[in-house]
């Protein structure tokens, strides 16, 4: 695996209407479609300010909506989009 993948870590993250965007340790910057995580999509905007940067940055935590999602997986394109 590369090590633009295995590296990065999340530093800040923030959502607009239609993304999840994560500031990463090296600088870039991903944004993913909130389609690809149903929990978040519908969730309030106090529910999405809700979170946790855990593991050193590696994963991204909402207790309240029982939601886990690992910078590595993103990298690597591994996410689940919503049945539609």
């Amino acid at each position: 695996m590369s090590s633009l993948i295995c590296n990065s870590s999340a530093q800040k993250i923030w959502f607009d209407e239609y993304n999840l965007w994560i500031l990463l340790s090296d600088g870039r910057q991903l944004s993913v479609p909130l389609i690809y995580f149903p929990r978040l999509k519908n969730a309030s905007p106090e529910e999405l300010g809700n979170y946790v940067i855990s593991g050193g940055g590696y994963g991204l935590h909402w207790d309240d909506l029982d939601e886990d999602i690992h910078v590595e997986s993103l990298l690597a394109g591994q996410y689940q989009k919503e049945a539609v």
